[in-house]
């Protein structure tokens, strides 16, 4: 199994990137460029491998947009992936340990058995009617 990225038909940007346990090596695999707002990678440790104590430096960033990424503990859901123009380009189906990571366009999300998984966003949130869009298909 290999990450599998999504771009855009309309820009050629990197609409969504899917990633898989079984895509876990001993290298960092980074999932979006590094100028995305949202970095995220996997990456299979070594029993004893060690990450210096260490925090992150208060540096001011300044974003434009929401960047989001699903993180499958249990069960299965359909992701379905919209390009920047609203259009549906793509359908991905996540399982147990599998992650999905949003730069741009859209997405649509159907549990397909009782699922459990984790959403992180980037922020501020300044509530549904304020932060999103509906695509009308």
């Amino acid at each position: 199994n290999i990450m599998k990225k999504i771009y855009s038909k309309v820009d050629k940007s990197l609409i969504c990137c899917h990633v898989s346990k079984d895509d876990a090596t001993q290298y960092r695999n980074d999932m979006g460029d590094t100028s995305e707002i949202l970095q995220s990678s996997v990456r299979l440790l070594d029993e004893g491998t060690h990450v210096k104590p260490h925090k992150h430096l208060p540096i001011k960033k300044t974003t434009i947009g929401t960047q989001e990424a699903w993180i499958v503990i249990e069960g299965e859901i359909l992701a379905k992936i919209y390009d920047i123009d609203n259009e549906h380009i793509h359908n991905i189906s996540l399982i147990s340990g599998d992650m999905m990571v949003f730069y741009r366009g859209g997405h649509e999300l159907l549990a397909t058995k009782e699922t459990i998984f984790y959403e992180l966003k980037t922020g501020p949130y300044y509530g549904y009617e304020n932060d999103k869009e509906p695509i009308n298909q």
